[in-house]
């Protein structure tokens, strides 16, 4: 099943850039061009966004803060630039067939991201300063410059959350939304529901930050919209989305209080095609963190971890209204704590040792109106985990020749390898929504959003140490 999901994403992405390359820009030789500036310092913006509002045309500026729409269709637009840490500016303009224009902008910083986009507060794409709920967001200046590298380190810094560590030995955390427990959050990626209570337990720090381009978290029964297990709140991580040509690698190396070492290397790399209705975002890390004993009692008190994922979010802009986004990805984690790090778990006094393979992904399909009033959206994720786990340990019994300590011996050998396991968890999720925009209703604009949505998780356990085997759907 699992390489069922994964070949049909490899031949969706194919798909893609087939399909990229063999449609044919608009022919209309409508271009626009010019630059965007820092409006106090006067230099020059890169990377800026600039699209055409309510369609899938855009570009960024370059290097040198300038860009360049071309085969423009013609009509009346809305010409929009945005930069996180800037405000955002729309300007109108009329595009007319074999003309070029020069549009240029000046940008102001703004401390407080008050315009920046926002999909938890009602599912569809909103103005934070407009949502109905208020929505707090961790994006990738916040990561970069608190050097996180996971999600949980990422989520430290957002008012009424908190992340702990509760257990020495495996590093089980959880996060506390308004002082609830991590059972009453809700983790989504792209918001889609795909991380269960398997992944869940371990699985704040198995999203690497580099695959980040967002955090968003809206706290309290506001979030209710995404389903019953967001009673204390929701936690949405947008991935990135290609968006220019580039490609970077990064390795960090901290040591924690100069006993335990940990390296962690990432890499990105965004490619698009030349008329950019099609691109894709890789991304990689790999995180080695030796166990940490803080007293010297020979027990960690953080475990030993070896983290590494890949994955990539690709797109397929298939009109000018419409878009199919692809998103991939795969996690495999070890971690192990307790004391003699070096031997096998069932010869150490106590070991709590947890292996993930983490499959998953989901399509996106987006069709919006002309008039930007209505919008359809269909989508599908899912997602498996494979645990493997071993939770015992003892004390070592001495063998006395001659001795009748038979059973004791046994038991204890018993006791540790029984402590072996083996879970696994698969999530599918798949739904509609349809959202109409309404200028006035009674006295008041509105939006309406309706659909349906169909989840099936289902969970088995399997322990030596547990008579019944755990079977949940």
């Amino acid at each position: 099943m699992k390489k069922r999901y994964i070949l049909l994403l490899c031949l969706s992405t194919l798909f893609i850039w087939r399909q990229a390359k063999g449609n044919e820009p608009y022919k209309t030789d409508a271009n626009i061009f010019g630059h965007v500036l820092d409006k106090n310092t006067k230099e020059h913006l890169p990377y800026v966004t600039v699209q055409l509002k309510g369609t899938t045309l855009g570009t960024t500026t370059d290097a040198t803060g300038h860009y360049f729409l071309k085969n423009l269709p013609t009509g009346n637009f809305t010409l929009e630039v945005k930069m996180i840490g800037y405000k955002t500016i729309t300007k109108e303009v009329k595009i007319i067939a074999n003309t070029t224009q020069e549009i240029d902008f000046e940008m102001e910083e703004e401390s407080i991201p008050l315009n920046a986009v926002v999909v938890s507060a009602n599912r569809n794409e909103t103005n934070r300063m407009l949502a109905p709920s208020l929505v707090s967001v961790v994006d990738i200046k916040m990561l970069e410059a608190t050097n996180s590298k996971s999600l949980a380190q990422a989520l430290n810094f957002q008012p009424g959350l908190r992340v702990e560590d509760n257990c020495q030995n495996c590093g089980f955390s959880q996060v506390r939304i308004n002082g609830l427990e991590g059972a009453y959050s809700q983790i989504l990626i792209d918001s889609r529901p795909i991380y269960g209570a398997l992944t869940g337990v371990y699985g704040l720090e198995q999203i690497p930050s580099n695959m980040i381009d967002r955090i968003e978290v809206i706290r309290g029964g506001g979030s209710a919209l995404f389903g019953s297990s967001a009673i204390g709140g929701v936690i949405n991580v947008i991935t990135k989305e290609p968006s220019r040509n580039s490609g970077d690698i990064v390795h960090m190396f901290s040591s924690i209080n100069g006993k335990a070492a940990e390296n962690n290397t990432m890499f990105n790399a965004s490619i698009l095609t030349e008329n950019r209705k099609a691109g894709i975002m890789l991304y990689g890390q790999n995180r080695d963190r030796q166990g940490y004993d803080h007293d010297g009692d020979s027990f960690t008190e953080m475990p030993m971890l070896k983290n590494r994922s890949f994955g990539f979010r690709s797109f397929l802009k298939t009109g000018l209204y419409s878009k199919l986004s692809i998103e991939y990805h795969n996690m495999h984690e070890f971690r192990r704590g307790g004391d003699s790090l070096k031997l096998q778990p069932f010869q150490s006094k106590i070991t709590e040792q947890l292996e993930h393979y983490i499959n998953g992904g989901g399509i996106n399909y987006v069709q919006n109106s002309a008039d930007m009033k209505n919008k359809f959206n269909l989508y599908a994720s899912a997602q498996h985990t494979l645990r493997k786990s071993y939770y015992g340990g003892g004390d070592p019994v001495e063998v006395i020749p001659g001795s009748n300590q038979n059973q004791e011996v046994i038991d204890n050998l018993n006791n540790r390898l029984g402590s072996f396991g083996r879970s696994t968890e698969l999530i599918h999720h798949l739904g509609g929504q349809y959202t109409r925009s309404m200028d006035h209703l009674l006295f008041m604009p509105a939006e309406l959003t309706a659909g349906a949505e169909y989840l099936n998780n289902t969970l088995t356990d399997v322990s030596g140490y547990r008579t019944h085997d755990v079977d949940q759907k």
